[in-house]
């Protein structure tokens, strides 16, 4: 077992060649970061409204608004009347990035290689963190969105 500060710097690492490999894809598909991320986060969240979009990408109104419009020139959303208030727009996918799939093909496989090696009830446990993880960092994201917005500009 590493020590605490080896244990750090190897999650840290872990960390920061997940970000990286994401940036590198969206690059890649002529995608932002955040235009990524958007796509993933209607992927996971199903349609929502430009407010909703802009509060989980962590986007103002504008940058939100721009978003929207690229992803929608490229063909990924759409905007359409949301369906309980006519009144009101919801951002629907439609489409993922063609190239996006087999961009990521290599390290789905590298990693799908890697759970290979593991037994049921280690995956068991590697899924649990990975569950509880992400709700762990959502939360506090958006602890951090309410407690320290933004500065103005």
């Amino acid at each position: 077992m590493s020590t605490p500060a080896e244990a750090s710097t190897i999650y840290r690492r872990y960390l920061s060649a997940l970000m990286l490999h994401g940036h590198a894809s969206a690059k890649s598909c002529g995608l932002g970061a955040t235009d990524l991320y958007a796509l993933n986060t209607l992927e996971l969240a199903g349609p929502l409204t430009p407010g909703e979009l802009g509060a989980r990408t962590g986007l103002t109104t504008g940058p939100t608004t721009r978003l929207i419009d690229r992803l929608e020139q490229a063909g990924y959303v759409r905007r359409a009347a949301d369906p309980t208030d006519r009144r009101k727009v919801i951002v629907e996918p439609i489409g993922q990035p063609a190239e996006l799939d087999e961009v990521m093909a290599p390290a789905r496989e590298q990693i799908a290689q890697i759970l290979r090696g593991y037994n049921p009830d280690q995956l068991k446990v590697l899924f649990d963190y990975f569950h509880r993880a992400a709700d762990a960092y959502q939360q506090t994201a958006e602890q951090l969105r309410t407690t320290h917005p933004s500065p103005p500009r």
